[in-house]
């Protein structure tokens, strides 16, 4: 299944995507696309409704029809860094032996195809497209061996990350990576049952048409098990937490000059079996 949150900021109703791509509405089943709907006992229950049975909702999706974050209600968002031995080696840093975990606050949640504000002091936005991991079946110490059983599916996710507060002016990373609009989540959100293998899946990202980043998952030095399983010995996962999973190279950072994001820009990014998401600079 491919589910959707669609309709204005803060006000999106759940959906999914049929078999021709409309979006049917959901909302006499479920009260949105979080928590318990997204365990597999949730997922069930949505799995047995008949799309053409449910009301068609007016409009194409990221066209006139606007989508929401792809989950709702996020409890945690965390992310993992460096998780690609090439974006390491761009990045000027040793590929980690552990994955390195850190958050994005959850009020950096947008839909895929929002506009992005800089921020005033902004001096060093940058870009990293990602697979992102969306937690099922909640819980604590999984085995990796489990962990799979734990993941209700995947989805789009863009890092934005303004470098100068990430990694030049003290404390943690979270700051330059928590600015609001800093984490569109979708289009959409694909259930397991559709990705057999998240390892080898092509991502990419375009600024202004050129392309910066052309990857491949397969790369990764951390897979998605292993991570939902290393971070669930620090934290408790419940359903509807987000982990991004790290970006491969071509982030604006590793470029000679590096080159980040100015008003007026147009980022379009996407993951094979995915979608895109399209997110204009302001």
């Amino acid at each position: 299944m491919k589910l959707v949150r669609y309709g204005a900021k803060g006000a999106e109703k759940p959906g999914l995507l049929d078999a021709e791509g409309r979006v049917r509405d959901l909302s006499g089943h479920v009260a949105d696309i979080s928590g318990t709907c997204l365990t597999r006992a949730g997922l069930a229950v949505l799995r047995a409704l008949d799309p053409a049975r449910l009301p068609l909702v007016e409009g194409t999706p990221q066209q006139d029809l606007r989508l929401g974050a792809c989950v709702g209600g996020v409890g945690k968002f965390l992310a993992v860094g460096l998780n690609y031995a090439d974006h390491a080696a761009e990045a000027g840093m040793e590929v980690p032996t552990e994955p390195i975990l850190f958050t994005k606050w959850t009020n950096c949640i947008a839909g895929p195809d929002d506009d992005l504000a800089l921020p005033p002091d902004s001096a060093a936005t940058d870009w990293e497209v990602e697979l992102g991991i969306v937690i099922g079946d909640g819980g604590r110490d999984i085995p990796q061996d489990q962990a799979d059983r734990h993941i209700a599916g995947y989805c789009v996710i863009n890092d934005i990350s303004e470098r100068d507060w990430q990694l030049r002016r003290g404390g943690t990373w979270d700051k330059g990576k928590g600015y609001d609009g800093f984490g569109p989540l979708g289009p959409w959100l694909v259930t397991v049952d559709e990705i057999p293998d998240p390892c080898a899946l092509r991502l990419w990202l375009e600024v202004d048409g050129h392309r910066f980043q052309d990857g491949t998952t397969a790369t990764m030095v951390f897979g998605p098990q292993e991570i939902v399983a290393y971070a669930s010995r620090f934290t408790t996962l419940h359903p509807g937490d987000v982990i991004a999973t790290g970006t491969p190279p071509g982030v604006g950072m590793g470029a000679t000059p590096p080159v980040y994001l100015r008003r007026g820009q147009v980022m379009r990014l996407g993951i094979e079996g995915l979608g895109q998401q399209r997110q204009r600079v302001v």
